[in-house]
């Protein structure tokens, strides 16, 4: 009779685009896997893969397998869920991707409290800035915070949260450089920033009624980390635009002061997402379930103002 693992080879195969990607995912040598499908071609006595040196491409036959295996694929997994769903408690690795301050700030403060209610669950998490590819890398969920849902593209998307940015600023910058009083008045400030082009700074604001206006400012520091650049306000360096989760201490102690608060960028969307709802494990569906409990809310500064 057929091996069965050999139609999921297949499929993972095709879908990670290669026999190096899929063998990643299923921890699997590359050879060991190509070899196994060579002899599942073999057996069906069918072609079901065009091999050239740059990619892979499925034959008409191989096509119309590739549909059959993924469905038998979908059958197995429905069938394992069933089961996990009985789990009287969750269990397993979570891997997780997350943004540098979204994770040195609110789930900094979620995580101790997630795993004293699952001690069976273990969490990975990727603190970094940078996009990961969640199906080539194996990451079971990633955090994102970002303008629009709509750069997702084929993974699911669970809303957590909104983000605020306020524009912050030391009592003693304002001593010596004055507080500001219109977006005109923020050009005699000194500012640092994430980025600038050519020594520029530009930044779109939106204030009442939904009017907009872009703000240009020369920094004088640029760092590409908002916890290095919170330091520098708070130092006096200069104002700068921050995550309103990222300074709520700061503002009631009054180590930094909230300017122009008529005036923000654009709210962004503090997101979860991951590649299919059908196969998630009991401890990755706890994780997201978790996240939508206890998050709401705790991106937004008013909360937490109100809180303590």
């Amino acid at each position: 009779m057929q091996d069965l693992n050999d139609m999921l080879y297949f499929a993972e195969v095709v879908e990670r685009g290669g026999f190096a990607a899929a063998g990643r995912a299923l921890g699997i040598p590359k050879s060991r896997l190509s070899r196994r499908v060579s002899e599942l071609e073999a057996q069906l006595g069918v072609r079901l893969l065009q091999r050239t040196t740059r990619k892979l491409s499925l034959t008409e036959v191989g096509e119309a397998y590739l549909r059959h295996c993924q469905a038998l694929r979908e059958s197995a997994q429905a069938a394992w869920d069933t089961v996990a769903q009985v789990q009287t408690e969750p269990r397993g690795t979570v891997r997780v991707a997350c943004p540098v301050t979204l994770a040195q700030t609110v789930l900094g403060e979620l995580m101790p409290l997630f795993l004293a209610r699952y001690p069976l669950v273990r969490i990975e998490m990727q603190v970094s800035n940078r996009v990961v590819n969640l199906v080539e890398e194996g990451v079971d969920v990633a955090l994102r915070v970002r303008a629009t849902l709509d750069d997702s593209g084929s993974m699911v998307v669970k809303r957590l949260d909104d983000s605020a940015q306020i524009l912050v600023a030391s009592p003693d910058l304002l001593a010596r450089q004055g507080t500001p009083q219109t977006l005109e008045d923020l050009a005699r400030l000194d500012s640092v920033a994430m980025s600038a082009a050519e020594g520029r700074s530009v930044l779109r604001l939106v204030g009442a009624g939904g009017r907009e206006q872009t703000v240009q400012h020369s920094p004088r520091y640029v760092a590409d980390d908002l916890l290095t650049l919170k330091f520098a306000a708070l130092a006096g360096s200069g104002m700068c635009w921050l995550p309103d989760y990222m300074c709520h201490d700061e503002l009631r102690s009054g180590r930094l002061v909230h300017l122009l608060p008529g005036w923000a960028p654009p709210r962004g969307v503090v997101h979860a997402v991951f590649p299919s709802r059908r196969g998630l494990s009991p401890a990755v569906r706890r994780f997201l379930d978790f996240l939508g409990e206890t998050m709401p809310g705790s991106s937004s500064l008013a909360s937490r103002v109100r809180a303590g």
